[in-house]
């Protein structure tokens, strides 16, 4: 037992003084005369016996009156199980991503978490609450009521790692009390031990009832008929779904495809032939799971030509023209000698085809039109030199040529899943006709390969940026030097190569992804661009140059769906935002919680834990109400006790 005022216990002295009280009978006896006291002798000695049970029973009574009152007012208790938590500081980290819509026993998990929430915690206690895409600092329950109950869900997953961080930055001279509630997908054991280890961790995870759900993951063009697109939507189910799902295809609201599917687990894509003019509509699916993957919006603009610029000998550069055909691109070829550089930053693709030389201002050039979004193309010269190529080759990455070879090599690799070559082959070939160069260079590299050398040396080299590519050669592919121009890989590579500058195809961006989308427009000094549509309007980062403009989007939108680029009232381009996929198996992983974790089933467990554990005992009342006993017990003797 604990006294919050101990010195309050020297007043025990007190009790001295019924001692001396009772010892020493201080009251002044009165004399009384009889006329007779003959009978008086038994009479006397029966009242000195009662008289002294009667004295000791007072003397106890007020002994333990007194010593009652001082001990109350010192304040004992008996310390709390968890006394050193008591001024802990309270923060709470909860999961607002998509799969906590999935349907628990009492409804979504979010919003019985919320419930929860509201319900069990104390009014008068102050904490920080933390989701993925709010954090409300300091506050109380009541303050937040309301940005709780109209709490959306985040486009964001959840991170524990970032979250935990926040909760780490927050100075303190007190250890925290950390509760988590989350479903549980996708928490990784690695990220529990974010939180410190002399802090208490609580973990919620409400139980889903639902397992399966099914998904929209991706929509991209499969490849360009004469008059159609072939689009293929890309469908994944996660646990068991057993009817059939049905598929349709909207574009501005109108239904223009629907399909049932079968699909019982794994992924599976559907194909769908599209007109060749212009989509801004979804792909929606219906199902029992999440509702946040059931639609997929899109934009697929009309297909406009693509410009090609070559730089180098018309004869070399013959095989080009084929390839580049007028009803699909735009293309011209110069000499080095007759080239104006101002006509570079008009193009979408430049290819260098064996440039004895390439000029500093030539580099200079190429290297600002690569950061504007141009793709580039370096096919080798024989006589060109190491230091040049690779004085050239440095602004664009982590890549080297070493030397040259003189020596036939076969192009025996190819890389099915590159994106140079994603859809051209059906499946791999076997008995494929390889083509073969007779001098080539030995180039270095990071980036992966899209072909390579029977001694699994780079002949093709891709680096791929936010809005451009760089495709290095490691030969010269002129008749003299190389078959390559008579192999069925010539049009799939170089075709594909501009394609990657294309202005036109599938216009979809992900929500939270920092990949940032090049746009044509000339802007004035104060003119910007702003993105919108029916319910949302908002000014993205941009960066002008040229006939050029940088957009970067961050975590804007807010929600998914269809929108347009304007530059004041002028439609620019039709663009789509989707939320990431990451949240679709709704399976919880299964951690080891570390040793300063607790695993409970709700928020009123936590708190009930934490009130009783770290509450101490109060006992002065029950010594204010000994008190009051042992004065009642006083009053009763004085009356009844003769």
């Amino acid at each position: 037992m604990h006294f919050r005022h101990p010195e309050i216990l020297f007043f025990l002295f007190l009790l001295i003084i019924p001692i001396l009280v009772h010892l020493f009978q201080l009251r002044r006896f009165k004399k009384q005369y009889f006329t007779n006291v003959r009978f008086l002798r038994a009479l006397s000695i029966q009242t000195r016996k009662s008289s002294k049970i009667k004295k000791w029973l007072l003397l106890a009574s007020r002994f333990l009156l007194l010593a009652a009152v001082i001990i109350a007012f010192a304040q004992p208790y008996f310390p709390a199980k968890d006394a050193k938590g008591e001024s802990n500081e309270l923060f709470v980290i909860l999961d607002n991503s998509f799969s906590m819509q999935a349907k628990g026993q009492k409804g979504e998990l979010l919003r019985r978490a919320v419930e929860d929430l509201l319900e069990h915690a104390p009014e008068g206690r102050n904490f920080t609450l933390i989701t993925n895409s709010e954090s409300f600092y300091d506050s109380d329950i009541k303050s937040i009521q309301r940005d709780l109950q109209t709490l959306q869900y985040s486009a964001t997953p959840f991170n524990l790692e970032s979250l935990a961080a926040k909760v780490n930055s927050a100075t303190s001279t007190y250890n925290k009390d950390v509760v988590i509630i989350t479903d549980g997908v996708g928490l990784d054991a690695s990220h529990l031990k974010r939180i410190s280890e002399s802090d208490n961790a609580f973990l919620i995870i409400p139980k889903a009832q639902q397992k399966s759900n099914a998904s929209i993951d991706s929509v991209f063009v499969n490849q360009i008929l004469d008059n159609f697109y072939e689009i293929g939507v890309k469908m994944s189910v996660y646990g068991e779904v057993e009817n059939d799902i049905s598929l349709s295809l909207f574009n501005r609201d109108k239904l223009v495809a629907k399909t049932m599917e079968k699909i019982t687990t794994g992924s599976k894509t559907i194909m769908f032939n599209l007109p060749k003019d212009d989509f801004h509509g979804y792909a929606m699916i219906e199902d029992n799971g999440l509702s946040y993957d059931n639609s997929y919006y899109f934009s697929l603009t009309k297909a406009e030509k693509i410009n090609v610029l070559s730089i180098g000998d018309d004869a070399k550069s013959a095989f080009l023209k084929k390839i580049y055909t007028n009803d699909e691109f735009v293309y011209s070829n110069f000499a080095l000698s007759a080239l104006d550089y101002n006509i570079l930053q008009k193009n979408d693709i430049v290819i260098l085809n064996e440039l004895v030389e390439i000029p500093q201002a030539l580099q200079v050039t190429l290297k600002s039109f690569s950061e504007k979004g141009g793709s580039v193309v370096l096919i080798p010269s024989a006589e060109a030199s190491l230091s040049n190529l690779n004085d050239f080759v440095s602004n664009f990455g982590n890549i080297k040529f070493n030397s040259s070879e003189n020596k036939s090599k076969l192009i025996t690799k190819i890389a099915f899943g590159h994106p140079l070559y994603s859809g051209v082959f059906e499946r791999k070939a076997d008995n494929f006709q390889y083509p073969k160069t007779s001098a080539s260079f030995v180039v270095s590299s990071l980036a992966p390969a899209a072909l390579s050398y029977e001694d699994n040396s780079n002949f093709l080299t891709a680096l791929h940026r936010e809005t451009t590519a760089i495709y290095i050669f490691a030969a010269p592919i002129n008749k003299e030097n190389s078959n390559f121009q008579n192999s069925p890989l010539i049009v799939p590579t170089f075709y594909n190569m501009a394609q990657t500058a294309v202005r036109s195809g599938i216009t979809t961006l992900t929500i939270g992804n920092a990949k940032p989308l090049l746009v044509d427009a000339m802007l004035s000094k104060d003119e910007i661009l702003d993105v919108r549509n029916e319910s949302e309007k908002f000014i993205p980062i941009q960066q002008v140059s040229f006939n050029k403009v940088r957009l970067t989007f961050a975590e804007a939108p807010q929600m998914a769906g269809n929108f347009a680029i304007y530059n004041k009232d002028q439609l620019l381009k039709n663009i789509s935002f989707n939320y990431p996929r990451t949240e679709g198996n709704l399976q919880p992983t299964d951690v080891e919680l570390p040793d300063n974790y607790k695993s409970v089933s709700s928020v009123d467990e936590i708190f009930t834990t934490l009130q009783t554990d770290r509450t101490s005992d109060e006992i002065w009342k029950l010594f204010v109400i000994l008190g009051l006993l042992f004065l009642i017990a006083e009053i009763f003797i004085q009356k009844f006790v003769k």
